[in-house]
């Protein structure tokens, strides 16, 4: 998805020709509050196949792909006669999650964020593994910019922690993977920004703890959207 350039002039404190790197947002739990909305919809989509996980081990492996985190969990339980369907039970969350949506908001700072470095002509993308057409609907929760760019899980073969999606990103922007900061919420994020050496920024508004996100590789961790704006100086990037 193209964007018109942004007719905004940056701003007079910027230096001309200043090269920032490109920022590659995550969207579920980065940009949108809809975290625990998904563990929500695993948790009912599972119980409907006869499967019970205690939901905090779903919310642990929230941001990994959908049928990655699935055969993880499968391994715990039991042998059962019958394997499960994974694609059904993949179409059962999208179609339970996707009645949440128009209930879902933007987290706090996230507007603010992009619209600021939009004004510092910052290359931006987003890359969710989620696909077209759910994150068409979450994106009716942001004011985007039209310069920034977006990548979805139907544009790669592998999701998170595969690096793919932010791999693309980046090519969509024209840039080197090794040039961007992946900002995400989750420590998948973290681990496919380390495998193609970007550096990773981290919001705990996923519900991931500070320990574990910098174990994963983060280089800073903020509290949200919002945190991170009143930091961007740490990052190399304009401050407000």
């Amino acid at each position: 998805m193209r964007h018109r350039q942004s007719s905004q002039p940056a701003s007079r404190h910027e230096p001309a020709g200043a090269d920032w790197p490109a920022l590659l947002f995550d969207l579920d739990g980065t940009l949108i509050d809809s975290n625990y909305q998904h563990v929500a919809a695993w948790s009912e989509a599972l119980r409907s196949a006869q499967i019970v996980i205690p939901e905090w081990k779903i919310h642990r492996r929230i941001g990994m792909s959908g049928k990655s985190f699935l055969k993880e969990l499968l391994r715990e339980l039991p042998k059962r006669k019958t394997n499960p369907d994974l694609d059904r039970l993949e179409s059962r969350h999208d179609s339970i999650f996707r009645r949440s949506i128009p209930r879902l908001c933007s987290l706090p700072g996230a507007n603010q964020l992009l619209n600021h470095l939009a004004r510092h002509h910052v290359p931006m993308a987003i890359a969710t593994t989620g696909g077209q057409a759910q994150t068409s609907l979450l994106l009716k929760h942001l004011d985007l910019p039209r310069t920034i760019e977006l990548v979805t899980g139907d544009d790669v073969k592998k999701a998170k922690p595969s690096p793919d999606i932010f791999v693309a990103a980046a090519e969509r922007l024209h840039v080197g993977i090794d040039d961007c900061i992946v900002v995400g919420d989750s420590v998948w994020d973290m681990l496919a920004a380390g495998r193609k050496s970007a550096l990773g920024v981290a919001l705990q508004s996923g519900g991931y703890g500070v320990e574990d996100l910098e174990r994963a590789g983060a280089f800073r961790v903020y509290s949200d959207p919002a945190d991170m704006l009143m930091h961007l100086e740490q990052l190399g990037l304009p401050g407000t």
